[in-house]
């Protein structure tokens, strides 16, 4: 599969760009196309069969740890080259990023995701994904890898919104979240199956030395 280039000016896009700056999330049920969603879950399940996916921490840097009352994922970052599903993908959210850095002036600067598989049953609290001394994470992206997935296999991703509205979205194949990282509460909720996704984030230059 070739590289997935659109233009950041493309209308999903600037749909995108317009939700973030009306109300600081947007949800997209169709971006990836399904042989590409496919193509990633495979390639998902095949780390995770390698044994390539590991438990995922919580905090950073030497104070973080597995905790598995907090978050149950086991995760494997991505890089270009890698597979050519990925290098699509990471080609996709840069484009992403330039119609978020043209729309909303947020000086995004690079992007960086994961894989997440959670086993039945796994879960991660409600938590923010900006790190208390590191501020470079500004949206969060998050897309789903499931197939044939239905609102009874639990699994959803909660988003705390203002005045204590709770929005839930189905961990549907395809599907795109993106939120400030900031400034959404979030949770992931128990699932009566394997739940796998991307989860990434636009990171705009940080405070801290290199």
């Amino acid at each position: 599969m070739r590289a997935m280039q659109i233009p950041s000016d493309h209308p999903l896009l600037l749909r995108i760009v317009d939700d973030l700056a009306e109300r600081g999330w947007s949800q997209q049920n169709i971006f990836l196309p399904l042989g590409l969603t496919r193509e990633l879950a495979a390639e998902c399940r095949k780390r995770a069969a390698e044994g390539e996916l590991a438990p995922a921490a919580v905090g950073r840097g030497p104070t973080s740890e597995v905790r598995e009352g907090i978050r149950g994922d086991h995760i494997q970052w991505i890089e270009p080259g890698q597979a050519l599903a990925c290098d699509s993908y990471l080609v996709l959210m840069d484009s992403l990023r330039e119609a978020m850095n043209r729309g909303l002036y947020l000086g995004l600067e690079d992007f960086e995701s994961h894989f997440a598989l959670y086993p039945p049953g796994a879960f991660y609290l409600k938590h923010l994904d900006r790190f208390r001394d590191d501020d470079r994470r500004m949206v969060s992206a998050v897309v789903y890898l499931n197939d044939d997935w239905l609102p009874e296999h639990g699994g959803q991703l909660r988003m705390y919104l203002d005045e204590g509205v709770e929005y839930d979205v189905v961990p549907v194949g395809g599907c795109l979240v993106v939120f400030l990282s900031g400034e959404v509460p979030h949770e992931v909720l128990p699932a009566m199956r394997e739940r796998l996704s991307l989860t990434g984030w636009f990171r705009r230059r940080g405070n801290e030395p290199f």
